[in-house]
């Protein structure tokens, strides 16, 4: 049963609108302030029936109070027939429809019907809203996980072939996660990333060298310096990492952007800041922040990490050799944020 909260000083007209709504629960007030303590102790209230002419608190007052509290309450107001401007008024106010007095009980029945049948499909509209919004989370987080087990899958294959540590995918992401909180504080807008684009940055950094399967055993894990012409093959791991994220792509359909930050990160992240690096040889801000950041993760992972040619460094002994080659390798503003969250990178 519909509940209707009826505010009008005529005792008269409250008994006829109680009589006349027998089909609802009708709740009454003799002023607007006695109608705001009725709506505070009824919350359940579907719709108020208001007349404008009242003592202590009158009907324009009352719109303003419900204004003021958010009140979404579909509000009739009652009216004479010569108060057009008023009519306007109230609906300027909040208002949804009115009625003139004296009252066609038959029109008011009708146009209650209607706002209550408004309200309810308004109300279904929110619940169906709710449960769309539950079921893309649901499916947002299916999705990720999907993905991050994709990624997971596609670094053990570097982690079998003993390039990588096993926590290496962690590591990466834990470090991208803590530089760009850090970058957030920046006042600079061309360092400003979105949530999306941090979470983006997070999940794809243990991608940045996904191409390294495709480079040869004998070059992978040559335990001496490499020769100009195995060099030259080892930085090919770049393009194949990029030619890898390229197929099943369509250049007619749009671009999907968690596999446009995966391309940028991986075809950016060995490019110097003094333009001496590669594959493309790009300088400052030319290249994508995406690789600037990775940029520096990936050397001090590499640095404290163990691998068959190298020892690892220690924490200080890393900070040290990035600190000598900062100037010509990294972004200054994305180093300095690396610095600030250094101590929180040591594994000792």
């Amino acid at each position: 049963m519909s509940v209707i909260l009826a505010i009008d000083d005529s005792s008269t007209d409250l008994t006829v609108i109680q009589s006349t709504l027998s089909c609802c629960t009708v709740l009454t007030a003799g002023d607007g302030k006695e109608g705001l303590e009725v709506l505070n102790a009824h919350p359940e209230i579907d719709l108020i029936l208001l007349d404008l002419h009242m003592p202590k608190m009158n009907g324009f007052a009352f719109l303003d109070q419900c204004k003021a509290l958010s009140v979404e309450i579909p509000i009739i107001i009652l009216t004479n027939s010569e108060e057009i401007e008023k009519e306007i008024l109230g609906l300027e106010k909040g208002a949804v429809d009115f009625i003139r007095k004296p009252l066609n009980f038959r029109s008011l029945q009708k146009r209650i019907e209607l706002q209550l049948n408004l309200k309810q499909a308004n109300r279904q509209m929110i619940e169906y809203n709710k449960q769309l919004e539950r079921l893309v989370e649901e499916r947002t987080q299916e999705i990720r996980k999907t993905t991050a087990i994709t990624i997971n899958a596609l670094v053990r294959l570097l982690e079998i072939r003993n390039v990588e540590t096993s926590d290496h995918s962690k590591r990466t992401k834990n470090m991208m996660r803590h530089l760009c909180a850090e970058l957030q504080k920046q006042d600079d807008e061309s360092y400003y990333l979105t949530d999306k684009e941090i979470q983006e940055l997070v999940d794809t950094a243990p991608l940045h060298d996904i191409g390294k399967v495709g480079i040869p055993d004998n070059i992978l894990l040559k335990p001496g310096r490499l020769t100009k012409e195995e060099t030259d093959l080892m930085r090919q791991h770049v393009l194949k990492g990029v030619e890898a994220l390229d197929y099943g792509t369509d250049k007619d359909e749009a671009p999907i952007s968690f596999i446009e930050t995966a391309r940028s990160l991986i075809a950016s992240h060995h490019e110097w800041y003094d333009g001496s690096g590669y594959p493309v040889g790009l300088k400052d801000s030319k290249i994508p922040l995406s690789g600037r950041l990775m940029a520096v993760i990936d050397v001090y992972d590499a640095l404290t990490s163990k691998r068959v040619y190298k020892d690892a460094l220690s924490h200080e002994e890393a900070i040290q050799v990035m600190k000598e080659e900062a100037p010509r390798h990294f972004d200054p503003v994305v180093f300095q944020a690396f610095l600030s969250i250094a101590n929180k990178l040591s594994r000792t």
